[in-house]
């Protein structure tokens, strides 16, 4: 065995015997002729995920108080829950809030469109999905991400609450997220609404059922959700929780349950 192997830096990695390779990461960049693999290997990225962090960070930082509006990207036009999507972006705007949404159709849309229209501001983040493409029309404000856990990030960094209209399993992903992050005193003063009591009834019954009825939540984790089909009264919510925010910081929580 070689007691003194030859070493080869590429940057703080250090590398020797048979893993060390003298091809160059600036050849890898300035050679075009070279394969192009290397651009989507782990290491590369690394970069893109910064970049996205860096890119949201930055068209974000003075957005001011923002709500988070999901719902179903299949939410048809004519559809009571896409009124009452565009009633929500409106009296958002009204009580001085921006409104975020993942920028897509249906129930997204309409959100963003009540905003839009009411002369607030109107942002979408949006994913690249194979069977999605594009911001819908409505988004003043975009940002296309690749990756959703950067995504997500910007919904609860960049926002004060989150309002849920009916939707599938992507809504259910960012629901329970949020709810994970409450639960656990990640996030504060951070007030969840459900709209459509005849749509989420069933879950919450559930909720309250089998995960406090087998003791995997708390019974004050039944209260980080609130149910209506008032639209005045999710508004009022999210006013109610930034005017407490405003006088009372909050104090970070230990975790319940």
């Amino acid at each position: 065995m070689n007691d003194n192997p030859r070493e080869h830096f590429q940057g703080p990695v250090r590398l020797r015997r048979g893993q060390v390779n003298h091809e160059t990461h600036d050849q890898k960049l300035l050679d075009s002729r070279g394969p192009s693999d290397w651009v989507h290997t782990d290491p590369w990225r690394v970069m893109r995920i910064t970049s996205e962090f860096v890119e949201g960070f930055g068209a974000l930082a003075d957005l001011g108080p923002a709500i988070s509006v999901f719902g179903s990207a299949r939410t048809k036009v004519d559809h009571p829950w896409y009124a009452m999507g565009e009633q929500l972006g409106r009296e958002l705007v009204e009580a001085g809030f921006a409104v975020m949404t993942g920028g897509g159709p249906g129930a997204m849309e309409a959100a963003n469109k009540g905003a839009s229209q009411a002369g607030g501001v109107s942002v979408g983040l949006g994913i690249e999905l194979p069977f999605e493409a594009g911001l819908n029309s409505w988004v003043d404000k975009g940002i296309n991400f690749r990756y959703f856990f950067a995504r997500k990030t910007m919904f609860v960094k960049y926002t004060q609450g989150f309002v849920v209209l009916p939707g599938g399993v992507g809504t259910l992903d960012e629901l329970f997220e949020a709810v994970t992050l409450v639960q656990t005193g990640t996030v504060t003063s951070f007030p969840i609404v459900l709209l459509g009591v005849d749509y989420w009834s069933g879950l919450v019954d559930w909720i309250r059922d089998q995960l406090l009825g087998n003791g995997m939540i708390g019974e004050k984790d039944l209260d980080l959700m609130v149910l209506t089909d008032d639209v005045s009264e999710a508004v009022r919510i999210m006013e109610k929780a930034r005017h407490e925010s405003a006088t009372n910081p909050p104090q970070r929580r230990g975790q319940w349950g």
